[in-house]
């Protein structure tokens, strides 16, 4: 059997694993590791997977997921998301959806900081979720929506995917993050549009609350005045470079945390169970990660990433039916493997390709944002959708059906980036970098 047979039985083997409900990050690594030793052998496989192991858990730039996501339970568990969300109940709660669509914002910005889509994910699961129940949103939505919200970080900036991208390809990331704000703000645009058409057409998804008067509204202000702080010192010491994404993330969690021992929301119990969660939580993702490497490795070794691109360039198609099917291969490559690992992997590849079809580097850059943020909540296997379910232990099915309506928005943007390239390209040529 050769390497690219051992490769495709890896991958089906790998669909089969799933269905037992072995934990996918467990089912990665061990199908990754068995299928390295088989190509190369014992021993490789072995240090390869320690190596993987350890540069997961290790890497500083992880560090920016626990932070995060102790900084969401601090939040959760000190009454503060309490409290915003009935903020947000108070300013928005009398439209359909309006929970739902204020998860959208908080999601999507998390994301953009975190550069991480899972984190995001596991952070609105733990916090977003338990007050959309409180409110009485169906699951079907409320997860849905928080699968999907935080693939928006993908092209939002400051996006650490963009940022990957363009060190790979050695193009400006100024211009990269220019060229993601339209895109960005329909894909965002279109959440809000579908959020707001099913809880018109299926109200019982999200109950709609009495309209509140705007002195209700004002008063309900002063439970998100320290949280705003809180997010412009964050977010302005980020993009001024005063902060990494770690850095922020800790003043934040630090921040959140002595905001809710202030309103006695919080006591040393509380901190304690935010610890503990974050901490669980945490090495919950970050094994998906280290699964998704192992996993990865093992199917470069396997060469069926540079089959895949000697046979698509040599294909006697059209140049967009050409990129269309790099795309396919990202989402493929999405739905299996961590989004920001798989870029690394596939876009010396592909690249390229691209270039050589006469496509800018910049539109191609915001392509594959949008295909990865497709392929990590497309089935059968989205890693966003496991977080998700690791989490509030809700079906499959379930998210799954809550997911799908947000995909259908995401090709959306994706059809209207072939129609019109200066979606992503205007603001990049009219600004210089």
């Amino acid at each position: 059997m050769n390497e690219t047979a051992i490769g495709l039985l890896g991958l089906f083997l790998l669909l089969a694993v799933f269905v037992t409900g072995v934990e996918l990050g467990v089912g990665m690594a061990v199908i990754g590791l068995l299928g390295y030793c088989y190509v190369v052998s014992v021993k490789a496989g072995f240090s390869m997977l320690a190596q993987d192991v350890y540069d997961t858990f290790s890497t500083y730039g992880f560090t920016v997921i626990p932070v995060f996501i102790l900084m969401g339970q601090l939040a959760f568990n000190g009454g503060i998301a309490k409290r915003l969300y009935a903020s947000a109940y108070r300013l928005v709660g009398h439209i359909p959806g309006g929970l739902a669509m204020a998860t959208v914002f908080g999601a999507a910005a998390f994301g953009s900081v975190t550069g991480a889509t899972t984190a995001a994910a596991a952070t609105f699961s733990g916090v977003g979720i338990p007050e959309m129940d409180r409110y009485h949103y169906s699951r079907v939505l409320s997860t849905g929506v928080v699968a999907s919200a935080g693939c928006l970080g993908c092209l939002i900036p400051p996006s650490v995917p963009l940022i990957v991208y363009g060190i790979i390809t050695e193009q400006s990331i100024g211009k990269l993050f220019l060229a993601s704000i339209i895109p960005g703000l329909l894909s965002a645009l279109c959440f809000l549009l579908i959020i707001y058409g099913w809880a018109r057409m299926k109200p019982s998804l999200a109950p709609r609350g009495e309209r509140s008067s705007w002195k209700e509204r004002v008063i309900s202000l002063k439970g998100i005045t320290g949280v705003l702080v809180i997010f412009i010192v964050v977010m302005g010491g980020l993009l001024q470079g005063f902060f990494t994404p770690t850095e922020a993330g800790s003043v934040g969690a630090f921040a959140v945390a002595v905001l809710a021992f202030m309103s006695r929301d919080m006591n040393f119990g509380g901190l304690s169970k935010s610890l503990r969660e974050a901490l669980r939580t945490a090495a919950m993702v970050l094994l998906l990660i280290a699964g998704s490497t192992v996993f990865g490795h093992f199917i470069t070794v396997t060469k069926i990433p540079m089959i895949a691109a000697d046979w698509i360039t040599n294909l006697p198609l059209h140049p967009h039916l050409i990129i269309i099917i790099i795309g396919l291969v990202y989402l493929i490559g999405g739905s299996f493997i961590d989004d920001l690992a798989f870029m690394i992997l596939a876009t010396p590849i592909f690249y390229p390709v691209a270039a050589k079809l006469g496509y800018d580097l910049i539109w191609f850059g915001i392509f594959v944002q949008l295909t990865i943020m497709i392929g990590v909540i497309i089935p059968p296997v989205a890693i966003n959708v496991f977080v998700v379910k690791n989490i509030t232990k809700e079906s499959f099915a379930t998210i799954y059906r809550g997911v799908t309506p947000f995909l259908l928005g995401l090709v959306f943007v994706i059809f209207l980036l072939f129609l019109v390239p200066q979606l992503a390209l205007f603001i990049p040529s009219f600004l210089s970098y």
